[in-house]
């Protein structure tokens, strides 16, 4: 439990190091704004360029073979993302596209992994692409293994973990998501998603600002998906 609270400090940290380094630093780079709905990229695309969240969200997602939509991750100002990319000579394995209104900075692979040297940021980076294909791992793991109330409850977590803002009254997933959207995270249909989420706020779980925004009461999510996990997996 300490390494890994270890191990996300040093992420934490690199991600701070190396935003507020591309936020000072002119690049050889280029400036794109994106409308929402808008893909950066998609799932065979061929391209080892690395993207810099300036302004608004982006969302990754893969297919699987039957043609279904399965959503990996979302990023937000000041994340990058398409770095997994990096020296590959094949096609992209995941498509990006905008939540919202987005401006990126976009940066070709060398000149990324250059700043990295000059900023001396190699080695956090490496750490950080580990823990990218960890995070992305568990997501399919997730999909095997853990049922889908369980799977919607471990996204929340790890939606309040990386976008959300932390009050006194809970975490605050600052950004509006779809029940259709949570359902393609969690590989479930959207009226499951529905019940999920009401049931959720039933218990106290999660409630919603007036904005809409949903408010995570991690410790109470943490051990109600503790008390499931003992339960047979039910689809």
């Amino acid at each position: 439990m300490q390494t890994n609270s270890i191990q996300t400090r040093e992420i934490d940290s690199f991600k701070s190091k190396l935003r507020e380094s591309l936020t000072k630093e002119t690049l050889p780079c280029r400036t794109v704004k994106l409308a929402k709905h808008t893909n950066v990229y998609l799932s065979g695309d061929k391209s080892d360029l690395v993207y810099f969240i300036e302004t608004g969200e982006i969302k990754l997602l893969m297919l699987s073979p039957e043609g279904k939509e399965c959503l990996l991750a979302i990023h937000s100002f000041g994340d990058i993302f398409g770095e997994l990319g990096i020296g590959r000579l094949g096609e992209r394995l995941e498509s990006a596209t905008a939540m919202t209104d987005t401006q990126l900075k976009v940066i070709p692979s060398i000149k990324f992994l250059e700043h990295l040297s000059k900023e001396a940021l190699l080695v956090g980076f490496v750490k950080y692409l580990a823990a990218r294909v960890e995070e992305q791992q568990q997501v399919i793991a997730n999909l095997v293994t853990v049922d889908s109330e369980q799977r919607l409850g471990k996204t929340l977590l790890q939606l309040a973990k990386t976008i959300g803002k932390k009050y006194s009254y809970g975490t605050v997933i600052e950004l509006k998501i779809s029940h259709e959207e949570l359902s393609e995270m969690i590989g479930t249909t959207r009226p499951r998603t529905s019940m999920f989420m009401q049931n959720f706020r039933n218990f106290g779980l999660i409630t919603l600002t007036k904005e809409r925004h949903i408010i995570v009461n991690e410790q109470k999510l943490l051990y109600y998906l503790a008390q499931l996990r003992a339960q047979p997996k039910c689809e």
